[in-house]
């Protein structure tokens, strides 16, 4: 969402409210002062919910009570994690319009990703500007009924945050292997939790042992079941490094500087590609199909057997390599903050 932010903040017709949600402290702390945006309001949240559901009641409630005292004229949020899902209710209920920035992504499969493929139909409902990053998802949501004129094919934020990040060559982290072929791994989707994530785990292990030239960099996402189950498979070897989670520039700096990716993040699909970067993805359906069809990603699911055969094949293949490693740029040219505010200020100019 940086770079709406900042361009609404560049306006001179606007002026953006931000609420932090607060699950993830350190990643969202992180993230702000990378792209210095200070909240507004920040709703406190507690990792204990436990049932998504609890998670859902309280950070709509608290929504709803700002959206009360703010009483702004639209609501933008991006994504399809839970928190969107309660900020397109509360909206709803309040008769604000809903804007929906990546929308129309879709697996056709409500287990996978789970629950975020529900949360993904459910914000269509509500939404009355559907921001799509491409084609493909703005034909999806016309299969599902949306009228033309409450979508627009704006390319995805992400890249317009990625371009910007990128070009000026940020250092790669500290600790990040100084080997021919770094591997570069980030996982957290809660389909793979548990067994899932340590077959995974163990099979990108056994390649980082058969290949020398080779090394794994894991920013290890907070969530305890992910955080277990990386350090139970990956701890104790020489060239796997663990790590904490990174600022957003590192981040780019790590992904710049790696041979290949591996993970189960729908960000990452997006970005890597435009950098180059071949993409194994753990995940057996992605809703990102435009990047699988450009030959930049692979899915791979979490079976031990396919992942190292992908790893190997990229290894030992360089034309494989290559045919992966071509930048490709289905999710935007890096302008799409000015197209979904030129639609955010059309869409108030006409009532909505």
């Amino acid at each position: 969402m940086a770079p709406v932010i900042r361009r609404l903040q560049e306006s001179d017709w606007a002026v953006p409210v931000v609420i932090a949600t607060g699950q993830h402290d350190e990643l969202l702390d992180m993230a702000l002062a990378d792209f210095a945006i200070r909240p507004d309001h920040v709703i406190p949240h507690d990792m204990n919910f436990g049932a998504i559901v609890n998670l859902l009641g309280a950070v709509a409630a608290e929504l709803d009570g700002l959206l009360e005292k703010i009483n702004p004229r639209c609501v933008i949020a991006q994504g399809d994690t839970t928190t969107v899902f309660a900020a397109s209710l509360a909206a709803f209920y309040r008769r604000i319009p809903f804007v929906h920035v990546e929308a129309g992504l879709r697996t056709g499969d409500l287990s996978a990703p789970f629950p975020e493929e529900f949360h993904r139909r459910v914000v269509s409902v509500a939404t009355a500007l559907h921001c799509a990053p491409t084609s493909t998802a703005a034909a999806q949501l016309r299969r599902e009924s949306i009228p033309d004129r409450s979508i627009v094919i704006s390319g995805n934020t992400v890249i317009d945050a990625l371009l910007e990040t990128a070009a000026e060559k940020p250092e790669p982290p500290k600790g990040f292997p100084k080997v021919r072929r770094p591997v570069l791994m980030t996982a957290h989707r809660r389909e793979n939790f548990g067994g899932r994530f340590r077959e995974a785990f163990s099979a990108v292990r056994a390649f980082i042992d058969e290949s020398p030239e080779t090394a794994l960099f894991f920013p290890v996402h907070p969530n305890p079941a992910a955080h277990a189950a990386a350090h139970e498979v990956l701890s104790g070897h020489p060239r796997i490094v663990l790590t904490e989670p990174l600022p957003y520039r590192e981040m780019v700096g790590a992904l710049q500087n790696s041979w290949i990716v591996v993970t189960d993040s729908g960000g990452l699909q997006e970005e890597a590609p435009a950098l180059g970067k071949p993409v194994l993805v753990l995940r057996d359906v992605t809703e990102r199909s435009e990047v699988v069809e450009a030959g930049a990603v692979r899915l791979v699911g979490t079976e031990r057997e396919r992942i190292v055969r992908a790893l190997t094949e990229l290894r030992d293949n360089a034309q494989a390599y290559e045919r992966m490693a071509r930048p490709v740029f289905p999710y935007g040219d890096g302008h799409a903050a000015k197209r979904i505010i030129s639609s955010i200020s059309q869409l108030l100019s006409e009532g909505g």
